[in-house]
């Protein structure tokens, strides 16, 4: 039942635009949506951070052409390279400094202490992280202040870990920056966040121009209520998976269809395949032998890209333009970009235009975003920033990376929409956790996929410190699950069930607090239960609010059960009535616990204090959860005899109800109760 009710809630942002527009496919689903007094009455006036109104095409965007010096993915900080032995060492041929040396031993170590169980190994890395961290090692430091705020070998101290993930954050530690970004935001300091996300949404975007990769993210959530998201994991094998090796059959067999899905699933590195531009490369020239469109744009942006060939801007015009010529409408977006830059072709920023405009017509957010920049800049025609921001907006709500950064930057700057650094800062985050640190998730749920949840913890705990809700809700999930396993490391070896308990309960909160309605019943749980902490129905019941807020038929379902017994909140039969009611209008797998909910309101109204009564009440000891009561109830078959007697005594009960209000009808002046 509660997986049934689990609704994943994807939305970063609800606001409300002129109309709601069809979203292409996107790299996640977004919607963004204004009213006229987000905007500026007058966003024609100058603002010192314009661009100059004579702009040209060297002026495009905020990412130069010219990749900086420094890959974050490259970083001496990244644990990337400790996960992946085919990424090479930042330091490249040359001996690494001491420094470095001990924090990548510490590291190491700690990561393989966490995969065999290992505590005193575990200690042990994290005295070599502390000692590099003592000598300024800002990666270190990091690594130093994400096992203080968890509590791994040391106690909780949360301002010990801001502090040394402000070091590291001031050294250039990206993974700090996260980190600091994320604690200003929940503090709703936005001034500060909003300054660390912008920098580190530029530096994602950078980083897919310098790795040659596209921002892609693919989140996966291991669970889906309480149960294992057994679906979302079987798709996410890779070649070992069912429906992979369907494709792969059908691909063999010659259908384009499956080829072009081939290659796509290993340009982005998808379901669960190491990316491998070699492999797309085979199957979308498959593919374009027979004549697939979306096989021959992906050619033409591979060329573009320079993405495992010979960078060739020739070459990318001309299976580009094969591709629109067959009514690909997206690839015009890139013919315009090419034409914008001279790129293969020579300038011409009418056509550029035209090309953008006929993407844009055929609602594919690169068209919108190119127009956008087009009309904030001036770029071959008048500056006009509320055309800009309208299509910049269309372009967010297809979830387009490069638009969400932009409107991010017009909030935060105050350029056509009046300056809102809470939405700024909401925006820029979405766009820099598709930075390359992202990647550690693959990692983790690579590692979770082959049985390793201790080092799967690990690494979902990392990026929980950073700010990620999957990661949040998946490592509170993996302590909840293997609650009796030997993978929580905690102050002094392994957890115990308290330090468990409150772990997992913090992830848990701080992924209600980003929207997870299946997090925020679970808090509830835990106060309702005492699970870990001590009960508190009233604290119970504003976690379940913020459940029932988000459309959570479940939280809905347990506030009409607390109004119902009046606990944490007031006996209320007919606010329990109308919780129960919404339950079901939200969920309609809730219809069988509603029904039985709303018989007992019925037996609590007409025979209060009744052995009925009573044995209903004793019900949720017995079975902590309504719903996990009547699955096992269901479930047995026996048990459903006694459940089927059940409601049939609740049925005579109920025509017994129903006949002495027939005899007092029939009867008014014979006093209730009498002998007839």
């Amino acid at each position: 039942m509660a997986g049934a009710l689990h609704r994943r809630l994807l939305l970063l942002a609800v606001l409300t635009v002129s109309a709601l527009l069809p979203r292409a496919a996107a790299v996640r689903p977004f919607v963004l949506v204004l009213s006229g007094e987000d905007f500026l009455k007058d966003p024609s006036g100058a603002h010192p951070s314009l661009p100059s109104a004579d702009g040209d095409s060297e002026d495009w965007d905020d990412f130069a052409d010219d990749s900086p010096a420094t890959d974050p993915l490259l970083s001496p900080s990244s644990w990337i390279p400790l996960l992946d032995p085919t990424t090479p060492s930042p330091s490249g041929d040359q001996p690494d400094p001491p420094s470095d040396a001990l924090f990548v031993a510490g590291v190491r170590a700690m990561i393989s202490a966490a995969s065999s169980g290992d505590e005193a190994a575990f200690s042990t890395a994290s005295a070599q992280i502390d000692a590099a961290a003592s000598g300024g090692h800002p990666g270190a430091q990091s690594a130093l202040a994400f096992l203080s705020g968890a509590g791994m070998t040391r106690p909780v101290s949360r301002s010990r870990a801001f502090l040394l993930h402000k070091f590291a954050a001031d050294a250039g530690d990206l993974q700090s920056k996260m980190a600091l970004a994320y604690a200003y935001f929940r503090q709703e300091m936005y001034e500060e966040a909003v300054t660390l996300y912008a920098e580190l949404a530029e530096a994602a975007l950078t980083s897919s121009l310098i790795s040659k990769e596209p921002p892609v993210i693919e989140p996966v959530r291991l669970h889906s209520g309480t149960e294992e998201n057994k679906e979302a994991l079987r798709k996410s094998r890779g070649e070992d998976d069912e429906d992979f090796q369907i494709t792969e059959y059908q691909a063999q067999r010659g259908n384009a269809a499956a080829m072009y899905k081939l290659g796509l699933l290993y340009y982005y590195g998808l379901r669960g395949l190491r990316r491998d531009y070699g492999k797309s490369y085979h199957w979308f020239s498959k593919a374009v032998e027979k004549d697939e469109p979306r096989a021959m744009e992906l050619m033409g942006e591979i060329f573009a890209r320079g993405a495992g060939v010979e960078r060739n801007y020739t070459l990318a015009y001309r299976w580009l333009r094969l591709a629109a010529q067959q009514e690909q409408y997206s690839a015009y977006n890139g013919l315009g970009y090419l034409y914008v830059k001279g790129y293969g072709v020579e300038k011409n920023l009418t056509k550029a235009k035209e090309y953008f405009e006929i993407a844009a017509d055929h609602k594919e957010h690169g068209g919108y975003y190119n127009l956008g920049v087009l009309y904030l800049k001036g770029i071959g025609v008048k500056r006009d920033v509320m055309t800009a921001c309208n299509y910049f907006l269309r372009a967010v709500n297809a979830g387009q990376p490069k638009a969400i950064y932009q409107v991010a930057k017009l909030f935060q700057k105050g350029i056509g929409l009046k300056r809102n650094l809470h939405m700024a800062t909401v925006l820029y985050k979405s766009v820099a956790e598709r930075g390359p640190w992202s990647s550690m998730s693959r990692w983790a749920l690579e590692s979770y996929l082959k049985g390793d949840i201790g080092k799967a913890l690990l690494l979902y705990s990392r990026m929980a410190d950073l700010g990620y809700e999957v990661a949040q809700s998946n490592a509170a999930w993996i302590l909840d699950r293997y609650g009796d396993e030997h993978i929580c490391m905690g102050e002094s070896g392994f957890c115990s069930d308290m330090e468990r308990h409150l772990r997992a309960h913090a992830l848990w909160w701080q992924a209600s607090e980003q929207g997870n309605e299946h997090a925020a019943l679970l808090i509830g749980d835990a106060y309702y239960y005492g699970r870990g902490v001590g009960r508190d129905y009233e604290r119970a019941a504003e976690a379940y609010m913020h459940a029932q807020s988000q459309s959570n038929a479940q939280a809905m379902f347990n506030l009409g059960y607390m109004h119902e017994h009046g606990h944490g909140l007031p006996l209320d039969l007919h606010l329990a009535k109308r919780y129960y009611d919404q339950a079901v209008e939200v969920d309609s797998a809730a219809k069988l616990p509603v029904m039985l909910a709303l018989t007992s309101l019925w037996i609590r109204k007409n025979y209060a204090g009744s052995f009925m009564v009573n044995f209903i009440d004793s019900l949720p000891e017995m079975y902590p959860v309504v719903e996990e009561w009547v699955e096992d109830v269901l479930m047995d078959e026996g048990n459903a005899t006694i459940l089927t007697l059940f409601a049939c005594l609740v049925t005579v009960l109920y025509l017994r109800e129903r006949q002495r209000r027939q005899v007092v009808a029939d009867n008014p002046q014979q006093p209730d109760g009498a002998p007839n």
